[in-house]
Order: C-alpha cells, then structure tokens, then sequence
C-alpha cells in the first residue's frame, strides 16, 4: 500500500469501527474484549488515543507518577478516555477520518494495525462482524511481522509461531519457514498479535504446534471448515 491506500484504508476502519459502536447496547460496552483485563469501552477509549503528541504524553505522565512501561501508559490512558460519555467516544473516532496525525514515534502502519486489531478485539466478544478488506489485514500483518523483537511486539501476549510458515488462503500472502500454518489473513493476523480466539480458524502441518496452546474462552468464532 502507498501512503494514500494506507490512510485509506485507515479511514474506513474508523468509520466501520465507529458504526459498530454506535449499535451497541449498553451491556455490550461492558462486556470484556479480546484484550486481557479491558472492557470493550476501554478498547474504544484506546482507539481514541491514535494523535498523541509528546505533550499529551508529558500530560499524562504528570498525570499518573510513576508510569514506566509502555504497557502501563497504554492501559491507564484507555481507562482514563473510557470515562467519557459513550457520543464522545464514538464522535472522537471518527473525527480522525481524514486526518494523517498519528502517535509519536509510530507510523501510520501501527496506526492501522491498532484499528484493525483493536476493532476485532470489540466486534468478536460480543458477537459481531466488523468486516476488514483482506489488503489491509495483509499490511498490518506484515508490519507486525516485521516488528518481532522490537518494541511494538512487547505489547502482544506471545503464540508460538516461530518456525512456522504463515501462509493465507483467502489473498497471496506468506512469511516464514517451516512448518505451514494456513488460514484467513486476518485470522494470522490476530494470531499475531496474541489473540488466540482465532486459533481453531488455522490449520496445516504447523497447526499442530499449536495444540498445547488452547484458545482463550473469550467469545469465540467458530472453528474453520476446511476442504481436503
């Protein structure tokens, strides 16, 4: 993707993800996410957080003493925006749309990644679709790629897929060396990012590394049906 198709595709994620928040109950904001410990209106606080300047994250530091680890600053941040009304939320992510602002030290390629992961983070737990084109998923899923053993990666919950060969069935798109793990690119992608909800939608020979790893009981997706 250029960095047109990019801000793009960011752009429709917003909106897809706004649109969904605005249909939920008022049970469903409360409901836990993909995310360990985070509602889904602390996912949404967190989506709110996408323009970061290096005064805001002086303002929260002065905020909360004692924040020293990325971890931390993200998960006290989501909480704090979560507080808002539930229109501030939503209107705050779509006010995004249009803009390139995005969090320093990061490039737009993490911006899209927390939209595409964090939204599935909502949409699965609670039983709903929030649709993601398979190019975008695919973007994602290489930065994410890219990024093992750097900073971005601390903030996943580890899977077991190295040595392993990441290949989608549903666009051209592959990483690695081993062992085939095959499955919707968005499925990789979240496998990625530490979401095992997805793991039962992937399947080949490197599937059974997996087996010791069982998937998280949050919400849930049916496990694939596959041809032969």
């Amino acid at each position: 993707m250029n960095d047109d198709e990019l801000w793009a595709a960011i752009d429709a994620q917003r909106l897809r993800t706004a649109d969904l928040l605005a249909t939920l109950a008022p049970a469903d904001w409360s409901h836990r996410s993909l995310c360990d410990g985070w509602t889904v209106r602390d996912v949404a606080g967190h989506l709110t957080l996408q323009q970061m300047t290096l005064g805001d994250g002086l303002r929260l530091a002065l905020k909360h003493p004692g924040l020293h680890s990325l971890n931390w600053m993200i998960q006290t941040s989501a909480r704090d925006q979560a507080a808002l009304p539930t229109e501030q939320l939503i209107g705050a992510i779509r006010g995004m749309v249009g803009s390139r602002r995005h969090n320093l030290g990061v490039t737009p390629r993490e911006t899209l990644i927390d939209i595409v992961v964090h939204g599935q983070d909502i949409a699965i737990p609670i039983g709903r679709t929030l649709t993601v084109p398979p190019q975008a998923a695919a973007t994602a899923a290489e930065r994410v790629w890219e990024c093992r053993g750097t900073r971005l990666s601390k903030v996943f919950k580890p899977v077991p897929y190295d040595g392993l060969r990441l290949v989608a069935d549903d666009i051209d798109w592959s990483v690695g060396n081993g062992p085939e793990l095959r499955g919707p690119i968005l499925s990789l992608l979240l496998m990625l990012t530490g979401r095992r909800v997805v793991l039962p939608q992937l399947y080949g020979a490197g599937a059974e590394s997996m087996t010791s790893y069982p998937p998280a009981p949050v919400g849930g997706i049916p496990r694939r049906r596959r041809s032969r």
